[in-house]
């Protein structure tokens, strides 16, 4: 890292310092900005696993019909922000503490961000647990579930790029993630007009239909803040924001 944050050494009374005791001091701060630093991305990490198993488990619940599995994704959903808070927590106390400049408060900016965005998808896993419990009191409609499953399965692996740019630092990875979000925003597109249709033609379908768009809408949005993540390595990585302009494929608000 560059840029480290230092501390003026102590001035003593007849105007002189001892050098090999500033340098000392120095390191020693150099040395426990790199831990801290450590030990929250570490947490990072973790966050991310716990939040790509909830992905998977709450697609998967939702095909299987399994309402143990999805009982067990709100369950777990606890850990997230526990872990979200504690980041959190620690973050600000870098920043009080350590006063970081230049790329360090980057990584210290961008840690916070990335970690509430997290936070966000597993709040969106916990959402379809709760919907999938409901869905597997009534009858499937087509295999609108598989297809819910496989837009899940590629969120999951833009939000394993998107961590995997930020530990290698890698903007074009990162570049990629933000691009791929025009097919889960396609996918999702598609799954609205299905619902549509089918609503249109049965009645009877329109209160699933209804779980299932919104279902297909969670998986939408984790999309969405997975690019949040893209974009912030990007940030961290070259200083500068990505185009805000970037494309969207979801025009479901433009259906009439």
């Amino acid at each position: 890292m560059a840029d480290r944050p230092t501390q003026q050494a102590p001035t003593q009374s007849s105007g002189t310092s001892n050098p090999e005791k500033d340098s000392g001091h120095e390191k020693h701060i150099v040395s426990s900005f790199d831990r801290d630093l450590e030990t929250v991305q570490a947490r990072i990490m973790k966050m991310g696993g716990l939040v790509e198993a909830a992905i998977m488990n709450s697609a998967k619940s939702l095909e299987t019909r399994d309402e143990e599995l999805a009982e067990r994704v709100r369950a777990d959903d606890a850990a997230i922000d526990a872990l979200e808070e504690m980041i959190q927590e620690e973050t600000s106390r870098i920043i009080a503490l350590r006063s970081p400049s230049a790329v360090d408060l980057r990584v210290i900016l961008s840690v916070m961000k990335i970690a509430g965005n997290l936070e966000r998808i597993g709040d969106y896993a916990k959402n379809i647990g709760k919907r999938t419990s409901v869905l597997a009191q009534v009858p499937p409609v087509s295999d609108s579930a598989s297809a819910l499953r496989r837009m899940a399965r590629e969120v999951e692996l833009m939000l394993r790029d998107a961590l995997d740019s930020y530990i290698q630092r890698d903007q074009e990875l990162a570049r990629d993630v933000i691009e791929r979000d025009l097919e889960v925003d396609q996918m999702y597109n598609a799954l609205f007009r299905e619902f549509l249709t089918f609503m249109m033609e049965d009645p009877r379908s329109i209160t699933p239909c209804m779980h299932l768009h919104f279902i297909a809408k969670n998986v939408e949005r984790m999309g969405d803040h997975v690019t949040a993540i893209a974009e912030q390595v990007v940030y961290l990585v070259s200083g500068d924001r990505p185009d805000e302009d970037r494309p969207k494929a979801d025009n479901t608000s433009l259906t009439s």
